[in-house]
């Protein structure tokens, strides 16, 4: 199941939104209130669509994969 970063519109309802996905297969990972509008899922391909259809609305301001981030190419 793919993982992604959901980040929320200022004013969203953070419940509404991760119960739906919870709905609809998926699974919140991580929290990343209060200092982001934000949340971590296991999100079902079945789902993403729609899911991706709200980014830019009144809800969901951005989704992106998660992944590991590096600030660099080689360990010291």
């Amino acid at each position: 199941m793919p993982k992604f970063i959901v980040s929320l519109q200022d004013g969203a309802d953070y419940d509404k939104v991760t119960k739906d996905i919870e709905n609809n297969g998926g699974t919140i990972t991580n929290d990343f209130r209060p200092l982001l509008n934000a949340f971590a899922a296991d999100i079902p391909e079945s789902y993403l669509t729609s899911l991706k259809s709200l980014v830019g609305g009144d809800t969901i301001k951005n989704l992106e994969p998660d992944g590991v981030v590096t600030t660099q190419d080689t360990l010291l």
